[in-house]
C-alpha cells in the first residue's frame, strides 16, 4: 500500500535515488534549498521507500506551481501520481493559493485533466 505524506522532507539520497530511477541520469543535487522554499512537497511512500514526489512552488501570494511530479517506474499506472497531484492541490488551496499552474508534456495530458486542470496558453524559454 502507498501512503501520501505532506512535507516529509526526504533526504537528498532518497530524492536523488527516485530522480535517477524516474528520470534517468546520474546528476546528484541538493534538494534542501528547494524543499525549504516549497509551499508543499507531498511524497508517496511504499513502506518506508519514497516512490513518488511532487513539489508545489509558490509566488508567495495567490499563485502556486506543480513541479517535478515523478513516480518510480514500477509504481506507475497505479494512481500514485494522481493521488500526489490531488494532495498537492488540496494543500496549496489550504495554504492560501488561488491559482495552481502546471506545465506538462503531451503524454501527461490525461493525468492532469483527470486531476481537474484545464488547458491554458503558456510560454516557455530555455535559459541553459
Amino acid at each position: 500500500m502507498v501512503s501520501i505524506r505532506v512535507d516529509p522532507f526526504p533526504s537528498n539520497e532518497e530524492l536523488n535515488g527516485l530522480w535517477a530511477e524516474a528520470w534517468g541520469g546520474d546528476g546528484a543535487r541538493d534538494f534542501g534549498p528547494v524543499l525549504a522554499r516549497s509551499l508543499a512537497h507531498p511524497g508517496a511512500y511504499h513502506g518506508q521507500r519514497l516512490v513518488g514526489f511532487v513539489n508545489v512552488a509558490s509566488d508567495g501570494a495567490i499563485h502556486a506551481f506543480i513541479l517535478d511530479t515523478c513516480v518510480s517506474p514500477p509504481m506507475r499506472r497505479k494512481g500514485v501520481a494522481t493521488r500526489l497531484v490531488k494532495e498537492a492541490t488540496n494543500v496549496a488551496r489550504d495554504r492560501g493559493a488561488v491559482w495552481l499552474h502546471v506545465d506538462f508534456e503531451p503524454h501527461l495530458r490525461s493525468l492532469y485533466r483527470d486531476c481537474g486542470f484545464q488547458p491554458s496558453e503558456a510560454g516557455l524559454i530555455r535559459l541553459k
